[in-house]
């Protein structure tokens, strides 16, 4: 027999009578938004307006973890840092309603940034800095830690556990995961870094960007879901894409406009390769544990065959590869 997920229980009457118990004054409308970890939904209220609701994926993060989140929201918009955070409705941000947690925010407009472009790319890295000065003033208390233990060895060891690989890709798979995760050990054990709080997930589609002759124009961050703590480059590696030259032109162009405002040691370059490593082990394990969601199929049909692991074996190999490259040097 088979066991429903929490949200096929997510209904629209559900949302909407959410959102009324609030006191908004829903019409009606809503649009559901394209998110792979949570339910967020456009709302639309009698007079117009557009609210964005956030319905938290049951069992992921505590109360006390989606409220550090929402804290670390306001310190940054405190600061005047165009972040995207919940709004305060009949004095908190967090609400339940039917077993489910969820917040509200203003609905922000936008797209992706032209990362091409060099001065949007500078403008990005000047926010980005100004994120990690508020992020290092103090720690989160209950969000986790971005380090080797949580993202790799936690992740491989689950899926393991759940034997979620194929039999004729495990031994292969086990093998590279394994000298990976030894490479990134040492990587990170010779460039230790102090650990800050951070967005955790900052890559293009979590920045928008309006137009600079608008009000407010420029790029604006949305979804601190992952907001955790973690080495700075983690904020910066996943905007820099293409060969080890773009790459290197791109990442500089970012620290152009990050280092007007915070100095980023530069010994944290070298991580960018086991960060990616661990975010690709965790992404696997990300996949996996989220197999029995009714969108699951539509958006990962692909996942879990032995085609995919064999092409994670491929990457891991490029990784080890990668790892012990030389790091880029600005």
């Amino acid at each position: 027999m088979l066991i429903a997920h929490a949200y096929e229980a997510l209904t629209p009457d559900v949302v909407l009578d959410a959102l009324s118990d609030l006191g908004l004054a829903v019409d009606g409308r809503l649009m559901a938004l394209s998110s792979y970890e949570n339910r967020v939904y456009q709302v639309m209220l009698d007079d117009d307006q557009a609210l964005v609701a956030k319905f938290y994926r049951p069992e992921r993060w505590s109360d006390a973890q989606i409220l550090e989140e929402h804290a670390f929201a306001a310190e940054l918009m405190a600061e005047e840092i165009p972040v995207v955070g919940p709004l305060v409705l009949q004095g908190n941000t967090l609400h339940h309603f039917a077993g489910f947690a969820f917040s509200v925010s203003p609905r922000r407009g936008g797209r992706m940034p032209e990362l091409d472009d060099v001065e949007v790319l500078e403008w990005v890295g000047r926010f980005i800095a100004r994120i990690h000065s508020v992020g290092q003033r103090q720690a989160f208390a209950t969000r986790p830690i971005l380090n080797l233990q949580t993202f790799a060895i936690d992740s491989r060891d689950w899926l393991l556990e759940h034997n979620m690989i194929p039999l004729d890709q495990q031994a292969t798979w086990t093998s590279w995961c394994d000298k990976a995760i030894a490479i990134a050990k040492d990587v990170f054990a010779e460039h230790p870094s102090k650990m800050i709080r951070l967005h955790g997930d900052c890559h293009p589609g979590n920045i928008l960007w309006t137009p600079t002759d608008q009000a407010n124009g420029g790029p604006h961050f949305v979804d601190l879901d992952d907001a955790r703590t973690g080495p700075a480059i983690q904020d910066l590696w996943m905007l820099i894409s293409g060969d080890r030259k773009q790459q290197t032109f791109q990442l500089s162009v970012l620290l152009d406009g990050y280092e007007q405002m915070r100095e980023l040691n530069r010994s944290e370059l070298a991580l960018i390769e086991p960060l990616r490593t661990l975010r690709l082990i965790h992404y696997s394990a990300w996949l996996a544990r989220r197999r029995d969601d009714p969108a699951f199929v539509q958006h990962f049909s692909w996942f879990g065959s032995s085609d995919y692991w064999a092409g994670q074996i491929h990457m891991l190999e490029e990784q080890c590869e990668a790892m012990q490259a030389p790091a880029l040097v600005l």
